[in-house]
């Protein structure tokens, strides 16, 4: 050994270290931290080099790389830059596994779901992306049932597709399941397809003539648009000089009394042409694909069957 000391023995290296013993006679059995030398007793000595060797271990083996790529890195055949850049796409993906699982664990635990539904939700949950786009585009392809409106909702809904992102939130997750559990729903895929947006302003009140009702839409439209940019609730107090303006208008066009009658026949005529569960997919859609919501563009029916009094559509 040219006169060269070789001081170092395991207690030696787990004394500079703080690595305990086993461990480090684990990492030289496997080869990671071979002995410089061996005493004509048998036992081990390390040199310099191992302290800084064994270090080195230890930090990969902490950040949770593979012993493989630990020896790749101590051979030479593969930097540590190039190791960290690997296992980091790795523990990305895991992380992400991770927090699917606790996204589902926390919408099962928020819904009470029954063990049919937390299976359901588990399957929707780990589609694949692959498998997540052919389920929407067989439920949009099945909505073109040959007819003017079916063909209509088959395009828009296919315009805006719902898209699951790789990791997504736990509000992103909820719709996502609830767009899926929608989309195996026949009866839904109906509605759908009768009319996948509102109704033109003109064709929004089935009982006013289109001349007239084109006015009346709009100026409620935009009375329940402001409202709610203000921060109005339809149940606020704030509400009810909102609702009366409306009523008001519809009362002077139509020449009616502004009286219960007419909030009642309103009710009536507005939830007709509104359906609360495919405005309920369009919000979900939103959700998924992180979209802005625009007050303006909003379906107003709710906002003010609510204010005037009213339940809207029975389903």
């Amino acid at each position: 050994m040219n006169g060269a000391t070789l001081p170092h023995s395991i207690g030696d290296l787990s004394v500079r270290t703080g690595v305990p013993v086993r461990t480090i006679r684990f990492y030289s059995d496997t080869g990671l931290l071979p002995p410089s030398h061996r005493t004509p007793a048998g036992y081990r000595r390390y040199g310099d080099e191992s302290v800084g060797r064994l270090r080195l271990i230890c930090v990969l083996r902490d950040l949770d790389v593979d012993l493989a790529t630990v020896r790749r890195v101590l051979d030479g055949g593969l930097s540590v830059a190039e190791a960290a850049a690997a296992h980091l796409e790795a523990t990305e993906l895991r992380i992400r596994t991770l927090r699917l699982r606790q996204s589902v664990l926390r919408l099962v635990a928020r819904r009470g779901s029954s063990p049919e539904e937390t299976l359901l939700m588990h399957r929707l949950t780990h589609l694949t992306a692959e498998e997540r786009r052919r389920l929407v585009a067989d439920f949009t392809a099945g909505l073109d049932t040959g007819t003017p409106s079916g063909r209509t909702a088959a395009a828009v809904v296919g315009i805006a597709l719902p898209v699951l992102p790789d990791d997504p939130s736990d509000a992103q997750l909820a719709a996502w399941v609830e767009i899926a559990e929608l989309m195996a729903d026949d009866g839904f895929r109906a509605r759908l397809a009768r009319g996948a947006f509102a109704a033109a302003d003109e064709t929004a009140l089935p009982g006013v003539a289109p001349e007239k009702a084109g006015g009346l839409v709009v100026f409620a439209r935009e009375a329940v648009a402001d409202a709610r940019a203000a921060g109005i609730e339809p149940g606020d107090a704030d509400a009810v000089p909102v609702a009366d303006a409306v009523v008001a208008r519809f009362a002077s066009v139509l020449g009616r009394p502004a009286g219960p009658e007419l909030r009642d026949w309103m009710v009536r005529e507005l939830g007709t042409g509104h359906d609360p569960l495919v405005e309920r997919y369009w919000r979900l859609v939103w959700t998924v694909n992180d979209w802005q919501m625009v007050d303006g563009h909003l379906p107003f029916q709710p906002w003010l069957i609510e204010a005037l009094g009213g339940t809207g559509r029975e389903d």
